[in-house]
């Protein structure tokens, strides 16, 4: 039934938020200039992890490690490389790893990416860490970059430290935090469509001695849309402060406001016989308003160094997420009248109310020992978290028609049809939504790991991890009568090995091998909890440090060979019981993923940058099973949805001076290959190339001027999909300009 419908060939809480911007508001008040002291590395990789032990300020979570001691192919994209592409949202950030890949991004609302092919949960944003905490989990809409210093792209599973987590690998974002200096910049912004954009970011110290940092990083967007009548508002406020107790001892406060209004936009429909529907045409209704996101959210850090050797971190987190609002939105298959005339567009209609409550205490050992001639360098932690969800959507939905059915027969306020060509909105009245789902969902979670890196020669060092996590979940479903919910819980240990060789102080070969698992939401037809989808990996690489190789030139190569095989993938449960049951899931499906991976981040001497990031990914799955949304089968050796088989990002610019003025000029180009654009149906996105180019100049040493000019050659192409009627476009040509001023 499915394949002849779509032509297609199988192959509310009360917040806080005066309290947030009176705190904010204290922060901006000025205090005297700072002096603090920063580490200084050195060439010797022994006294840098010392130095960072006594004095310096530990990366959350992750250990002390050289870059070539990491035994994986993680990719730091630094904010001076995020501010030269002119990078404003984590998407913008993530197209610069090829490793990653945009997945459907549920109607612009929330981030939703693969890394190495796999994705998470589709009806969930894609997880990512804040300074080590799962704090991207929630409904807060696409994450800007405004108080982000550096984006992290931790690939391979991670479970190991981090616990429950996407397949593919991690992604952390490193926060802007106090500097103990006063200084400060302001950003304004104006591009095409009217978007209006201004940023702030001003930093002072407190205190007898300077002992209290203080920092403000503020944003405002307003901006319309190639997308008729599509405008989004965007307010962001992140304060901080980290007090210097002693000379061993510090804490750090974060602040995260955010709120948002997007309209709901599920891009466009596409069909075999008629192709794409235009662009331009936004096909829900501008009367619906836009859906309203809020976040509010809390870390507070303390590291605490014991002796020279041994330090604490330890941490609190809590967020709380909103994501209201009403959209219509593309019709699926025999309710989708443009697959019969090619114009008249059908969509059905839903209120949606989401919320969570994130809640996570986390605190680390480090250390670093010697047992006889061998060198141990220690992390032992132990984390806790809470994650509440509520998802409340009414629903109204037009009825299914024959393939032949004449569309001057249909009610056209009955299934809001809409002229792709020649949009009329607000024709019908808003439709009376009904039940659809009312559900709650209380997951929990307590683990406990360590991690050793052992060096056993003077080039030889070994990686040994383990993490034992246990987990309850809780699911109410609302809308029975009575209420009921199903608890379940389970438990799972994650281990982790690795080896490096140090061949000289340029290059290193590694392998690695880790275990991952990300919990699932939902029960199956006995409301059971689904077993947590699983992950093994495995890679081996080679690691560059460029400037022991060549004057004049600093950075790094990476090459890198992996295989990830995932299992207990949500897949349909046509067992009879569950038949007779209803519509369920079932954790039995399984894929795999392999590929190589080439990244290059190297700077000269003459001011040329390049910035290289290349992948081959061969993502697909093993079984053969029944798509969980649709049922139609999906065959072993189908790829996954959304995953280019090669993906490549490349930027470069150059810094010179003109008429006595420093100037910088650049440009990037990003390929994506044609990919899957329907799991189990033959309907694939084209593949694509877009080229960007900027130019800054800098009439004095603190006002510059920016010009980036992005799809410069303007580019039809698309995004991401996560059906044929739901596909999202990109961006025709853009241009921006921006004044800056630092002090």
């Amino acid at each position: 039934m499915f394949q002849n419908v779509y032509g297609l060939r199988k192959v509310t809480k009360h917040r806080s938020k005066p309290v947030a911007l009176a705190f904010a508001a204290a922060l901006t008040f000025p205090y005297a200039l700072p002096a603090a002291a920063q580490a200084t590395p050195t060439a010797d990789a022994e006294t840098v992890v010392e130095e960072v032990f006594v004095i310096g300020k530990r990366r959350a979570y992750q250990g002390n490690f050289d870059s070539l001691e990491q035994p994986s192919a993680d990719q730091i994209i630094a904010e001076d490389l995020l501010r030269e592409v002119g990078a404003i949202s984590l998407d913008d950030a993530l197209d610069l790893s090829a490793s990653v890949a945009r997945q459907n991004n549920f109607g612009g609302l929330w981030n939703s990416f693969s890394v190495r092919g796999f994705s998470g949960d589709i009806n969930l944003p894609s997880g990512f860490l804040v300074n080590g905490f799962n704090a991207g989990r929630g409904f807060a809409g696409p994450r800007d970059l405004v108080g982000i210093e550096s984006v992290e792209v931790l690939k391979g599973p991670r479970s190991a430290l981090f616990g429950r987590g996407e397949p593919g690998g991690t992604v952390n974002l490193v926060t802007k935090r106090p500097q103990f200096e006063r200084a400060g910049d302001f950003r304004a912004t104006l591009g095409r469509w009217d978007q209006m954009r201004f940023e702030g970011d001003f930093q002072t110290t407190a205190g007898a001695n300077d002992e209290l940092g203080l920092r403000i990083v503020a944003f405002h967007e307003d901006a319309e849309s190639f997308r008729d009548t599509v405008e989004t508002g965007r307010l962001g406020l992140y304060p901080s402060a980290t007090w210097d107790i002693s000379e061993t001892t510090s804490v750090t406060y974060e602040l995260e406001f955010t709120e948002q209004e997007i309209p709901f936009d599920r891009g466009v429909a596409y069909s075999e016989t008629y192709g794409f529907t235009p662009r331009e045409t936004f096909v829900g209704e501008p009367g619906d308003g836009p859906i309203e996101t809020e976040v509010l959210g809390h870390q507070l850090e303390a590291q605490h160094n014991f002796s020279d050797n041994w330090s604490l971190l330890a941490g609190l987190g809590y967020r709380d997420t909103s994501f209201e609002g009403n959209a219509s939105e593309t019709n699926f298959g025999g309710r989708q009248t443009y697959f019969l005339d090619g114009r008249s567009l059908s969509r059905f209609f839903r209120y949606r109310n989401f919320e969570s409550d994130y809640s996570v205490a986390r605190a680390e050992v480090a250390g670093d020992f010697n047992t006889g001639s061998l060198r141990h360098r220690l992390l032992v932690g132990a984390d806790y978290d809470r994650f509440d969800i509520s998802h409340f959507i009414l629903r109204y939905r037009p009825g299914w028609f024959p393939g032949d059915t004449d569309i001057s027969t249909l009610d056209p306020a009955a299934y809001l049809l809409l002229d792709v060509f020649n949009p009329v909105y607000g024709q019908f009245p808003q439709p009376v939504p009904g039940p659809n789902t009312n559900r709650n969902e209380e997951l929990t979670g307590f683990g406990i790991y360590l991690q050793d890196q052992i060096d056993i020669t003077d080039r030889l060092q070994v990686r040994i991890g383990l993490r034992w996590d246990d987990f309850e979940h809780d699911l109410t479903n609302l809308n029975a009568v009575p209420a009921r919910t199903a608890t379940s819980s389970d438990s799972r240990v994650s281990p982790q090995f690795g080896a490096v060789y140090l061949v000289n102080e340029g290059l290193s070969l590694y392998a690695s091998y880790g275990e991952g698992f990300r919990q699932q939401p939902g029960s199956d037809y006995r409301g059971n909890q689904f077993a947590p989808n699983l992950t093994e990996s495995a890679e081996i690489g080679l690691k560059l440090d460029m400037a022991q190789f060549s004057e004049g030139v600093s950075g790094s190569l990476t090459l890198s060979l992996f295989e990830i095989d995932q299992s207990n993938i949500l897949v349909n449960d046509d067992r009879p019981a569950a038949v007779a049951a209803g519509w369920f899931s079932h954790d039995v499906g399984e894929a795999r993923s392999r590929g190589f991976e080439v990244d290059a981040d190297l700077a000269f001497e003459n001011g040329f940058k390049l910035w290289l990031s290349y992948a081959y990914t061969d993502a697909e799955f093993t079984t053969t099973s029944l798509e969980a949304d649709w049922g139609v089968t999906i065959e072993a050796g189908d790829p996954l949805i959304n995953s280019p088989e090669h993906q490549v990002n490349l930027q470069i610019s150059q810094g010179f001076r003109v008429g006595g003025m420093a100037a910088h000029v650049g440009a990037g180009f990003q390929h994506t290959d044609q990919r899957l654009g329907f799991t189990a149906f033959d309907f694939t996105l084209p593949s694509y190339t877009t080229a960007r180019f900027f130019g800054q100049v800098n009439p004095t040493e603190r006002f510059a001027v920016r010009l980036d000019l992005d799809n410069a050659f303007d580019e039809e192409y698309y995004t991401n999909s996560y059906a044929d009627v739901w596909v999202g476009p990109g961006a025709p040509r853009r241009y921006r300009v921006t004044a800056s001023y630092s002090f």
